[in-house]
């Protein structure tokens, strides 16, 4: 058994936070840039232009990637040989969150109550978190600072199981299709498929914290990856809703198993900036 203190995760939390929301990962820079070389319309390649530019801003400055800091998303896989001591894991989660929301002066976007007061609760807290006991002695925790401009976007249908695939390509075409300008295309799409209608969601938000560069390991699921993004390409929204060829950047699938009465299908929409982290404690 190994113990950790809480205030580990509390810093890991905090650095993972001013990583995230400084510091877009590799894989997705390098797709922007891509997308401003290869796109053919002269609106869309301006806006992947400037797009490029705040990227590059972002990192020799030090500030953030975009003024929506988001709403703070952690998942976390515990390692059911630790013993956690010093304190509580949510909190000590949440003061994470605090810390790195006031030291990168990022803005807070929480509020109290959702419906009646709203009031903002001044440090971006509480998180949203999503936690799973898994095998080992370490503590995996990876960040998602999550925009509403896209979070708004996005969309969960509840089929039946005598759907096609194509069903599938055609709702997520519609979602992003519909959406618009609205999310700061190009897009990052995270889609949960299975499981029951909340957890089909968090499949969804859990998809966008992977890398765009990598692929379902499932074969069929990653051929499916590529057929959707193939066909958002092919809708012309555009960078920024302009029109052009680069609707999207990546798709993400993450799946599980389901009732025989259903298929549940989740879209979480991203923009551009798909913003995560991940370390280990």
């Amino acid at each position: 058994m190994r113990e950790v203190d809480v205030s580990l995760i509390t810093g890991k939390v905090k650095e993972l936070f001013l990583e995230a929301n400084i510091h877009l990962p590799f894989d997705t820079s390098e797709c922007i840039i891509r997308a401003r070389d290869i796109e053919t319309s002269d609106a869309g390649r301006a806006a992947l232009r400037t797009a490029a530019e705040n990227l590059k801003a972002a990192d020799e400055l030090s500030m953030p990637i975009c003024q929506d800091t988001g709403m703070a998303v952690v998942f976390c896989e515990v390692g059911i040989d630790v013993r956690l001591v010093g304190g509580n894991f949510e909190e000590a989660i949440n003061e994470g969150v605090r810390q790195a929301y006031k030291e990168g002066y990022f803005r807070c976007s929480v509020v109290n109550d959702p419906l009646f007061d709203r009031k903002n609760t001044g440090d971006n807290t509480p998180a949203v978190i999503h936690t799973r006991l898994v095998p080992g002695d370490k503590i995996k925790i990876t960040v998602e600072p999550k925009g509403f401009g896209s979070e708004n976007m996005s969309r969960i249908r509840m089929f039946n199981p005598s759907i096609t695939k194509k069903d599938i390509v055609d709702f997520v075409c519609e979602t992003v299709r519909s959406a618009g300008g609205n999310p700061c295309p190009p897009v990052v799409i995270g889609v949960g498929i299975g499981g029951t209608f909340d957890y089909c969601a968090v499949l969804a938000k859990k998809a966008l914290a992977r890398n765009i560069s990598s692929e379902n390991s499932h074969p069929d699921y990653a051929a499916l990856e590529n057929e959707i993004l193939d066909a958002l390409n092919k809708t012309g929204v555009g960078p920024q809703g302009f029109g052009g060829d680069i609707t999207a950047l990546g798709v993400n699938i993450e799946w599980f198993p389901t009732h025989i009465a259903g298929l549940p299908v989740a879209v979480n929409v991203n923009c551009h900036v798909a913003r995560h982290a991940s370390g280990e404690i």
